[in-house]
């Protein structure tokens, strides 16, 4: 039997935040959005639909939970809710918090500038902030 293993990519570019009840919760280390990141913690998962139908339905709870704290916390204006997988074959979904002032508003994040690294403690801080969202949703193990 397989083990779940992260991509190295998925690796690179984000920072670990808490195991939910299905996936790994991480943050992108792109600041300019508050964006996560969500891994089912199966191996050689591709597609949501890999997933058996009661994972599928717990990855979008975790994902739509998650979000709605979000945009509670950070006051957004629209949720963005994502899986491409074009680069990054292993099933993954972004959540990304949108503002009508952000760089790429109204379009895509993706493709749109340039990643800008956290400062100095902000990407712990950020963590912490996403590590709590998690638990008040009752998302956490």
């Amino acid at each position: 039997m397989s083990t779940f293993t992260l991509d190295s990519r998925l690796q690179q570019d984000s920072i670990p935040v808490a195991d939910l009840h299905l996936c790994q919760l991480r943050l992108s280390r792109d600041a300019r959005y508050p964006w996560a990141i969500l891994i089912p913690r199966r191996p050689q998962i591709s597609e949501i639909y890999d997933l058996p139908a009661d994972e599928q339905t717990l990855l979008w709870q975790e994902a739509t939970q998650l979000g709605e704290a979000m945009m509670r916390h950070f006051g957004g204006d629209k949720l963005n809710i994502a899986t491409l997988g074009n680069l990054v074959p292993q099933c993954h979904l972004h959540v990304v918090v949108r503002f009508r002032t952000d760089d790429a508003w109204p379009g895509p994040i993706w493709g749109h500038g340039s990643a800008e690294a956290y400062e100095e403690g902000a990407s712990e801080a950020r963590c912490e902030t996403l590590r709590r969202l998690a638990q008040e949703a009752g998302l956490t193990e």
